[in-house]
């Protein structure tokens, strides 16, 4: 990947200019560490990863512009395919309770009773409908990109006979690029503003959730799911395994899925730089959790819906270069930790803002929320005609634009149906992490991430050829490259190897000679 044209990289520095985090910025040359030794470790391999792992989420509500996911979207197409040719798109959301199935033109709107308001989800009053030539198109999308999809349906106001006339509907169009469906989003959420928080749980979920998939399932043979979705209580996933096998009818699931966003809301003075690049303990005590439940019930486990931080990001972290470093390391751990896969949320400013209150709260620590800016912040992949002023009614183009988290998602794409190899790597001081893994070809690759906002890191391995670099100019600004080979990457031949340079705030992808 070539670097960012200069008036995009014009455009980057001042989107963010008023939220720099000078700080971050080494004040005199980079610190020299001591050389760091690594080398693939002893052992049996640590997992197989899908050749589908990559994933992108979008909100259901999307699917209201039936002209986005399109086969004439060109545009969007070719930025999906350059993060991953082979990649699983989920349509849900905090929308997905709120969109209704328009079989026909004459179709008329359910009637609902409004839920509770409840800041961060959608206004209750929020209605779209999903139209027959939006699946359509949705299919032609998918077929032109190579990607599947998970596709959500409506469980807070669940109508049976609704939510199976769309499931027929999209089972049949899609065929199979349908990997699941998805009945529900963020169910341990619902006691905030569509249930009752004095009944709601895991039993009730249940209660509700199993009956609506077997009518799907009767409806559509061969019908599968994904559950429970939750936000971030993933103590349901086990709780809901325990209970599987007392259940007399069972759907067929064929996925446990769960959500991550690091931090939030935007306004916190914890949602920084530092802390965003430093190891994260919930990570692996939320994969334990999901892992233990999946094993229970012998299927795979999936994180469908993160990002940085929550409640649509926040400028100078979720649109800066951190966030791509964030991005592949974060994609390259829950690859160790057994996930099948994982999906990072984004999407266009209307349906994002909807989907967390009607606005995005990050745009009110802007100085000048006029100044251009992706909306969301933290989407992988931002629309030009978005970018251009504040508030969410920015008019979509043909223009598409990879953000830096979607840069770090095409860096640790590489290792998408690699089998991870076990290593033995101690950076020492610098903020750095390695993974290694074996591709279908028998070629061995390893991942350095220095993650380090001054130290350069210097290693000591066997012979290696650098593949790509993924750089930017500074961890608190947007811009973003990945560049194919090493010419940046200073290299020395040792008696055993060679010596390798990584600069501060770098990552490099190696394939061992």
């Amino acid at each position: 990947m070539s670097p960012l044209p200069f008036a995009r990289r014009k455009f980057l520095r001042q989107s963010s200019l008023t939220l720099a985090l000078a700080a971050l910025r080494p004040a005199s040359l980079f610190a020299q560490a001591p050389t760091a030794a690594l080398k693939l470790g002893s052992g049996a391999p640590i997992a197989k990863v899908p050749a589908d792992f990559i994933g992108l989420s979008y909100e259901a509500m999307q699917l209201e512009d039936p002209t986005f996911f399109s086969p004439a979207n060109t545009g969007l197409i070719a930025e999906f395919r350059k993060i991953s040719s082979h990649g699983v798109l989920r349509l849900g959301g905090n929308t997905s309770e709120f969109g209704w199935w328009k079989a026909t033109p004459a179709s008329q709107p359910p009637v609902r009773t409004s839920g509770k308001a409840d800041n961060g989800e959608p206004p209750p009053t929020t209605i779209f409908a999903i139209t027959p030539e939006a699946i359509h198109n949705l299919n032609g999308f998918l077929k032109a990109t190579g990607w599947t999809c998970i596709y959500g349906l409506n469980l807070g106001f669940a109508v049976e006979a609704a939510d199976v006339a769309e499931a027929r509907f999209v089972a049949q169009t899609l065929g199979t690029h349908l990997q699941y469906f998805q009945l529900g989003n963020e169910v341990d959420m619902f006691n905030r503003h569509l249930r009752d928080p004095k009944t709601w749980g895991v039993d009730q979920y249940l209660k509700e959730w199993v009956p609506l998939a077997l009518a799907v399932q009767k409806a559509v043979p061969g019908a599968k799911f994904g559950m429970p979705d939750v936000a971030s209580d993933v103590s349901w996933l086990p709780k809901i395994a325990d209970r599987w096998a007392s259940l007399p009818e069972k759907p067929n699931v064929i996925t446990l899925s769960h959500h991550y966003y690091w931090g939030g809301p935007p306004s916190s003075a914890n949602a920084n730089i530092e802390r965003l690049l430093r190891p994260s303990p919930a990570v692996a005590q939320k994969a334990a959790l999901a892992r233990e439940a999946a094993t229970k019930m012998g299927v795979p486990f999936r994180m469908t819906e993160g990002n940085t931080v929550y409640q649509g990001g926040k400028p100078g972290l979720s649109d800066a270069f951190a966030a791509a470093l964030w991005g592949a390391d974060y994609l390259f751990e829950l690859m160790s930790l057994g996930y099948s896969g994982v999906n990072l949320h984004g999407g266009s400013g209307h349906a994002q803002a909807v989907s967390v209150g009607g606005f995005l709260r990050g745009e009110q620590l802007m100085k000048d929320p006029n100044v251009p800016h992706p909306k969301p912040f933290y989407t992988p992949i931002a629309n030009e005609g978005t970018l251009a002023g504040s508030g969410v009614d920015g008019k979509l183009n043909g223009k598409y634009l990879i953000e830096p988290v979607g840069y770090g998602m095409k860096f640790a794409s590489r290792f998408a149906g690699t089998t991870l190899l076990p290593i033995d790597f101690n950076p020492g001081t610098v903020n750095a992490v390695a993974y290694a893994a074996r591709r279908a070809d028998n070629k061995v690759i390893v991942a350095v991430l220095n993650k380090d906002a001054s130290q350069e890191l210097t290693l000591s391995m066997a012979a290696a050829q650098v593949i790509e670099v993924l750089s930017g100019s500074a961890l608190d600004q947007p811009e973003t490259h990945i560049t194919p080979g090493g010419k940046s990457i200073k290299s020395t031949k040792a008696a055993e190897g060679q010596t390798i340079t990584i600069p501060a705030h770098t990552a490099v992808m190696l394939q061992l000679r």
